[in-house]
């Protein structure tokens, strides 16, 4: 692909790059670092400021292709248009293909149920701009296009898309609400798990509201202010009140339902027709069922 400039401009090259283009500006600076970029011949930096006459080559073959089996699935989609999707997803359900799973995964689903995806800078991530945990159900954005990608990516990173999840745990919380302000990094004992820690963590905050007190529960309603991984999990666990049925972080002996943590609703300005958008999920039955046959205090 080549772009001619033809207009006076000062942009950045990369910003320029990505209004000219379907491209995403995190790809674009991953090209430019790889060479798959140049500006008159010439190698520059993402900050070069466009002129007049430039003549930009962006080379073809940068993106692999993506090789991952299409699988039919049924996906419980919220809510649809022509840039993003909203899909409610079940509990046990991975998001996008790893190591030991490559044909059972929610991104298969979506490549069953749609061409468009965005590609993003993970070939095996069609349309992920967020991810949930195998075993956390609820709510999932997904984008249809790069440039959708990008508006949601930083919008994510500005926290301007609002989540909320309710989740039950062990023990009665005495304050009605709370304020987990705990930094989180890879636990040193287990690199698959992570800890509230102090050594190469990232800050991450995590607000929380009583809803209904049990004997020996709590269900709450959590929202996050950063997103790192396994951020709930790992706070609840650090207040010694950890999820329910979680097989990671608590001392359940834990069902194949997974911990008991619901992505219950999610709310933003849709990033390309500004319009308000808002949705809710309801708690999986095995959730549902299993707080109804608790008793309250």
């Amino acid at each position: 692909m080549k772009l001619l400039v033809e207009e006076e401009t000062n942009e950045r090259l990369d910003k320029y790059i990505s209004q000219k283009t379907d491209i995403s500006r995190s790809l674009i600076l991953k090209m430019l670092k790889d060479d798959f970029i140049l500006v008159n011949q010439k190698k520059e930096k993402p900050s070069y400021r466009v002129e007049l006459n430039d003549t930009i080559d962006i080379k073809d073959g940068y993106i692999k292709e993506i090789n991952i089996e299409p699988k039919k699935m049924d996906l419980n989609i919220v809510y649809e248009d022509n840039d993003l999707i909203v899909i409610d997803k079940p509990s046990g359900l991975v998001v996008h293909p790893g190591a030991g799973n490559y044909d059972n995964t929610l991104v298969n689903g979506l490549m069953y149920y749609t061409d468009d995806l965005s590609i993003g800078t993970d070939e095996n991530r069609p349309g992920i701009v967020h991810r949930i945990d195998k075993d956390t159900s609820g709510l999932i954005l997904i984008s249809k296009n790069n440039k959708t990608q990008e508006l949601l990516s930083d919008m994510f990173a500005k926290h301007t898309i609002k989540r909320e999840y309710i989740a039950l745990v062990h023990g009665v919380l005495e304050s009605d609400k709370a304020i987990i302000d705990a930094p989180i990094g890879r636990d040193k004992n287990d690199r698959k798990k992570m800890s509230v820690t102090a050594n190469n963590s990232k800050k991450a905050i995590t607000h929380l509201t009583v809803l209904k007190r049990y004997k020996k529960f709590t269900l709450v309603k959590l929202n996050l202010e950063t997103g790192r991984t396994h951020q709930i999990r790992v706070h609840m666990k650090y207040i010694k009140h950890p999820i329910y049925n979680d097989p990671v972080y608590s001392n359940d002996n834990a069902t194949e339902f997974g911990q008991f943590l619901h992505s219950y609703k999610m709310s933003f300005v849709h990033p390309i027709t500004k319009k308000e958008l808002s949705f809710t999920s309801k708690l999986p039955k095995e959730f549902e069922d299993f707080i109804n046959s608790l008793e309250e205090l």
